[in-house]
């Protein structure tokens, strides 16, 4: 293998993610070979170096480990203990799942979609910004949102981590037939702080919701916005992937079809948003550009 730099071999092992890994290292928590590393950038190579983190050894593997979880509502989107003797994601995963880290987390008191993997690469070309992979929400409100609003939802909003992008907000005649909705959180600890113990809400206006950015809890701050009643907020997918088969609390390892739809999408989506709209060689806006550009004199 050839050398990389340390903290995208420890998330393409399952360690954390690229920042976390980071963080690690400056916390002086990895050793290569024995010895502290500290410094961001440093490379090794996977096949001939020992790399341990809190004295415990990282082990590189070419197989990975690829999980879809409905994350139920007061459960939270985590693998470590919680301070709290709160439930994590982690608790609904099958025994000997390895080390994996979530995907696109949701809050505590949202539902849904979560990928777990050990799979650094993908794991990065999901969650950064850059890419903007689609996902898919359900949200339920209490009335039916004003022209203004759903305008003001879709062309963006100002929230306390900037404006958001556009997105594509509209109304949802029905739920997609194969979402199960969890009916009580008795199965999995205490009921949510805000809200509804054993009986979730169904009643309202339901949004189908696709966003391709992830601010942090960026669909409840878009609905304080524009001032709307937020009662509930599940994740359906995420890109090619969906809840379609998944009971609340249910967790499933990906099929092979699911990890090559998934890494065919950010395969194809590397484009960044300010590099569109630009002509690109050898397309006729290219050559229009070119023919009335004035020749720089030699």
């Amino acid at each position: 293998m050839a050398e990389e730099r340390l903290q995208k071999v420890l998330a393409a092992a399952g360690v954390a993610s690229r920042r976390a890994s980071e963080k690690l290292i400056n916390a002086g928590r990895v050793r290569v070979d024995g010895k502290v590393v500290t410094t961001l950038g440093t490379k090794v190579d996977p096949a001939t170096a020992s790399v341990s983190v809190d004295g415990r050894p990282v082990r590189f593997s070419d197989s990975k480990a690829y999980f879809r979880v409905y994350k139920p509502r007061g459960i939270l989107s985590d693998i470590g203990g919680d301070t709290r003797g709160r439930r994590t994601v982690g608790h609904l995963l099958p025994k000997g799942a390895g080390r994996v880290f979530p995907v696109g987390r949701l809050d505590l008191n949202s539902e849904g979609l979560v990928l777990l993997t050990d799979d650094g690469a993908l794991a990065n070309r999901l969650t950064h910004p850059r890419f903007e992979h689609p996902k898919t929400y359900y949200v339920l409100v209490a009335q039916r949102p004003s022209v203004d609003a759903l305008v003001q939802l879709r062309e963006g909003v100002e929230i306390e981590s900037g404006r958001t992008v556009p997105a594509r907000v509209e109304i949802a005649d029905k739920l997609p037939a194969r979402l199960t909705l969890d009916k009580g959180t008795q199965s999995f600890g205490a009921a949510p702080a805000d809200g509804w113990k054993n009986s979730p809400p169904e009643k309202g206006v339901w949004l189908r919701i696709v966003l391709r950015e992830g601010k942090k809890r960026q669909i409840r701050h878009m609905a304080a916005a524009v001032r709307i009643d937020l009662r509930r907020l599940i994740r359906w997918s995420i890109g090619p992937l969906t809840l379609e088969g998944l009971e609340p609390g249910m967790c499933r390892e990906l099929t092979r079809g699911e990890v090559y739809a998934l890494k065919h999408m950010v395969g194809k989506g590397t484009e960044s948003r300010s590099s569109r709209g630009q002509p690109r060689k050898g397309t006729d806006r290219s050559r229009a550009k070119r023919r009335f550009s004035p020749r720089k004199r030699r």
